[in-house]
Parts: C-alpha cells; structure tokens; sequence
C-alpha cells in the first residue's frame, strides 16, 4: 500500500532527460541582446504599473520578466556543484539587478508622480510570509522546468514570486531618497532570489542530479553549513517583522474594540481618528461632534486602556475646534494631496465647456416676453480669430421668424449685449 502511495508522489514520474533540463537552464541565464531588452522593458511597465497603483499592469511585467533563469540557474548550479555555472549565474543575476535599479530610478526619477501609492508600498516591509511564497513558488517553478511536459505553472510562478516589482521599488526609494523604502523592498528581492535558489538546490538534490564536479565531503559540508546560515540571516528578520505585523494587527483590533464599546456604543458621533502605532508611547487620538471631555474622564479613559491589555498607548481627544478642523484638513490634504490624471482631464474638459455655455436658464423666457416674434431661441458661444493670433469667444444667439424684422433684431442684439456684458454678441436668423 505504502509503495503504491510513494510511486503516486514520485517526482521522477514525467521527468525530463536532465542533460536536456541543464542545457535548457544554462540557456536562459544569460542577460545580453533580446534579454536585457526585454527586461528593461519589463521594469519600465512594472515601474508604471506601480506608479500608477495598476495590479493588472504589474503583473503583465512580472509575466514577461527573464528574472528567475538566473536564480534558478544557482540553484541547479549549487545542487550539481557546478561552480563554473554558479559563477556566470551570479554574474548575469547581478547585472541584471543593476540594470533594473538604474531603468527604475531614472523611471522614478522623470515621472511627475512621486506619490507612494499602495502597490509600492506593499513591497517595503517583507515577513515570513514572503519567505513561504518565494519558497512554494520556487519548489513549483523547478518542478515544472525538470518535467517533460512543463503545462502552466510558469506564469504562475512569475506572479507568485514577483521578483520585478520589489526591484522596482527600490529604485523608487533611490529616486526619492528614502533609504527604508530601499531597504525594505532589496530585502524582499533578496528573499525572494536566494528562497527560489534553495528550493532549486532542494529538488535538484532530491532528483539525484550527478554532480559536475567531484567535491569533498568536507567541501561539501561546509556548502551545507553555509546554505543553513544563509537561511537564518533570511529568516530571523523576517520572522521579526511578520510578529510586528501580528501585533499591529491586534492592537489595531484592540483599539477599535475600545473605541466601539466607550464610544460608539453609547451613542457618541466619532469625526476623526488617528492610531501611532510606531510612536512612543502609542498615541489614539479621536474627536466627536459634540461630545466633550473634562480631564477626570480622559484620566479614566486611559486607565481602561491599561486595564484591558493596551499598555504604553496614550488616548489623546481633540477639543478645540481651531486644533481639530486643522487636523482634519491635514488628514484630507494627505490622503488627496494629487488629483489624478483623470480627474484633472475631466476639470479640464469642464472649464472648457463653461467657456461655450450660458447657464442663465431664465434669458430664454426673458427673450420669448420681450421678442415675442421670434421663435425657437438658441443661445450658446463661438471662438472667433478677427485676423490675428488671438482669440476671443463671443455670444451668438439663433432665432426663428416669418418675416425678416431687422430692428426687433439689433434691440435683442444690444440687449444681449447689455444682459451678458458681451459686446461681441451676435443675433442671426435663421
């Protein structure tokens, strides 16, 4: 039973000739002509994709990115201890890092748009989860290229283990001189390469691959030992900041809980609210539309923090109306601080569609009790070039007669004119 269960999960089941996998591996770490291009490009969509906030457009550019042939190209290396191949795969992994800081930055660089949208700003803090993902998508990624029938896991693998936008993101933080940002996203691109590498090395082990060269055990020991504290390096801060995450989480849970049963629940109407969670001591500060505080209630207030578990958090209550209303219209101005590219075409469509209106709704009936001969008005505004450069735009109204009434016309024409303070206005029958 236990053999037929073992021959079910077996890997060698499928597999490609591993003379032809290594050549195929060997092939696609090399980062020069049509590569290089290709992921020059691929960092520019990745780079716009990010910048404007686009999921769909960051994840066509981790589809057409060459990343992964050298990374994977380390680890197949590492496993048959090819160091030949280990050495030109490092070589191409790292102009192809470079090429892809530069491409970013200069990117980041000239776009109007320096704003840390979310898709940025995901990238900058990697945990332990990041760790998973970089390692499950590199053990499929490997799996399929060994396969003689490689189906689709590719593409998905791409997606899962986004090598390009983190790069990206770096070169933002470059661009913009915030060396966090930098840092934080060139860790998660280093998870991401040295975990796909070590599931690579992994399978590559577990298929059996013959080695290419003939190395001792103590060598060989010694790969092992130096793979394990690589490993460590990676884990430990990642692990650091997957907790932090945890404990964000929960306070922010905590702090709504409280919020909830203090206020909400008692029928206070909650205005504004702002948690600092980095701060020290962390600091909640809210404001209600007419509930007020006097200090022996905010004394109390913060004992319950303490009480319930939220230690080292201060509870701050805006009062004054002058503090609040500024802090309210910073929160705005920074949450909206640029207006987006449609939104300004739209303004811009708009103003130039008041310039060619007259929103005076009640100058038709004006018209219909003073002209009673003329029928069916029409007004609206015209551009005229009168034989320069320059234009002005003028009034131009239509009317309806049965005969032609050229006095009636020039009293609505110098009406007009006095109505709309437009001496440019025009009266035409039609």
């Amino acid at each position: 039973m236990m053999g037929k269960f073992f021959r079910f999960i077996n890997l060698h089941f499928g597999e490609e000739d591993k003379h032809r996998v290594l050549e195929n591996v060997t092939e696609n770490i090399s980062f020069r002509g049509s590569n290089l291009w290709i992921l020059a490009c691929a960092i520019v969509i990745a780079s716009v994709g990010l910048n404007v906030n686009s999921t769909a457009v960051i994840i066509g550019a981790m589809l057409i990115s060459p990343l992964m042939g050298p990374i994977v190209g380390a680890g197949f290396a590492l496993g048959t201890y090819n160091f030949q191949l280990l050495k030109r795969s490092m070589k191409n992994l790292l102009i192809a890092t470079l090429v892809s800081l530069l491409v970013s930055f200069i990117y980041f660089s000239l776009s109007p748009f320096k704003e840390t949208q979310s898709e940025l700003l995901a990238r900058t803090s990697p945990n332990i989860y990041d760790v998973l993902i970089a390692f499950f998508g590199g053990l499929v990624g490997v799996i399929a290229i060994t396969r003689v029938k490689q189906g689709n896991p590719i593409p998905g693998v791409a997606i899962a283990t986004a090598l390009m936008p983190p790069l990206c993101t770096a070169g933002y933080g470059l661009a913009i001189g915030n060396w966090s940002y930098f840092i934080g996203a060139f860790y998660l691109y280093t998870i991401n390469c040295f975990f796909i590498c070590i599931a690579t090395f992994l399978i590559i082990k577990y298929l059996k691959y013959e080695p290419i060269e003939l190395v001792e055990k103590k060598y060989e020991r010694q790969i092992r030992y130096g793979i394990t504290a690589l490993i460590i390096i990676m884990i430990v801060p990642s692990s650091y900041l997957a907790y932090n995450l945890l404990n964000q989480k929960k306070f922010t849970q905590n702090i709504d809980e409280f919020i909830n049963n203090e206020f909400t629940h008692k029928g206070y109407t909650l205005i504004y609210k702002k948690v600092n969670y980095n701060s020290s001591p962390r600091t909640v500060e809210l404001a209600f539309l007419s509930k007020k505080f006097d200090k022996s209630e905010l004394d109390s207030l913060n004992k319950k923090l303490n009480d319930i578990g939220i230690a080292n958090t201060k509870l701050v209550i805006k009062q004054d109306a002058t503090d609040l209303k500024s802090e309210i219209l910073n929160e705005i101005g920074q949450r909206n601080n640029v207006l987006s590219e449609k939104d300004i075409v739209i303004n811009q469509l708009r103003q130039q569609l008041d310039r060619y209106t007259v929103k005076d709704s009640s100058l038709i009936k004006e018209i219909n009790i003073l002209f009673p001969d003329f029928n069916h008005v029409s007004i609206g505004k015209i551009t005229n070039f009168p034989n320069t450069d320059s234009a002005n735009v003028s009034t131009i109204v239509l009317y309806q007669s049965k005969k032609e009434d050229k006095v009636q016309e020039e009293k609505m024409q110098q009406w007009i004119s006095e109505k709309l303070s437009d001496k440019n206005a025009k009266v035409i029958r039609q």
